[in-house]
């Protein structure tokens, strides 16, 4: 009896690799977290920080870790590259502007080699993130959106000049703070006179963001098909849109932070899709 209850005990792919030791991949590393009950095809949130952020300070906010994994989610943590003469780590997330690195390479290795080393299901990753992150989110969703199942940008999504067009439909959820005046609703100046400078660097619009996604999406209708005014989030939802697709905006009575609540959010979202 003993050979048989071994024979299906499940156990995780051996790797040095954990919450403080970094996998390494090419061009760069995460951190990982499994739940205590991990099994075969884990779902996994990949988690991408803000600016001056990494993937060791993603894993100390153990408020949103420990959600995810009491989810039953495992927690992937990339960390972006490090800033000449500056601690913290950012993205080239806008097409735009000087790359330093493939991220939608970068982020893709980590995708596969999480399936590989720690037995994660390939079919249940969401991607994430925050600030910065989120907007790296949002424009690898635009130009590879089978790359994850579903996509979650909190506080960011594009920049100006806004894309004009992204490869295909994607399931995202949006979420941002109401009175964020980091990134605001509206996006805001970081450098150049004003919103008419040609040179100016300025972060996107969210409303116009929604309006690239639904038509990316193919959605029949401007105005939203579902609408949620309980509980912390007010969420709105286009339903009536390409097979497969979803798109979803909540906003909270708060500024730039990652929210209370906010694991289970997106978590509910996922997985009644």
């Amino acid at each position: 009896m003993a050979a048989i209850a071994a024979f299906f005990f499940y156990a995780p792919p051996v790797s040095a690799c954990s919450d403080t030791t970094p996998c390494d991949v090419a061009d760069g590393e995460y951190l990982i977290a499994l739940p205590e009950d991990a099994a075969a095809d884990t779902p996994a949130v990949m988690f991408i920080h803000g600016f001056g952020g990494s993937g060791e300070g993603v894993m100390r906010n153990r408020g949103m870790v420990d959600a995810f994994l009491s989810l039953g989610y495992a927690v992937i943590a990339p960390s972006g590259l490090q800033r000449e003469g500056r601690s913290g780590g950012s993205w080239s997330f806008h097409p735009e502007l000087s790359q330093r690195r493939d991220e939608v390479a970068f982020l893709t290795s980590v995708r596969d080699a999480a399936i590989e080393r720690h037995g994660i299901d390939p079919v249940r990753i969401l991607l994430s993130g925050f600030s910065i992150g989120g907007s790296m989110t949002a424009y690898l969703a635009c130009a590879d959106p089978n790359a994850f199942s579903a996509y979650a940008p909190l506080g960011g999504n594009f920049w100006r000049p806004h894309p004009t067009e992204c490869a295909g439909p994607v399931r995202m959820l949006h979420t941002h703070g109401w009175t964020d005046g980091t990134v605001p609703l509206e996006g805001r100046v970081l450098r150049g006179e004003d919103s008419r400078d040609p040179e100016a660097l300025i972060q996107g619009d969210i409303f116009h963001a929604l309006v690239i996604w639904r038509e990316t999406n193919g959605c029949y209708q401007l105005k939203a098909d579902r609408f949620e005014t309980s509980g912390t989030f007010l969420r709105r939802a286009w339903d009536r849109c390409a097979p497969g697709s979803a798109l979803e905006l909540a906003v909270f009575p708060g500024g730039h932070v990652i929210p209370q609540g906010w694991a289970d959010l997106v978590v509910d979202w996922y997985e009644a899709l």
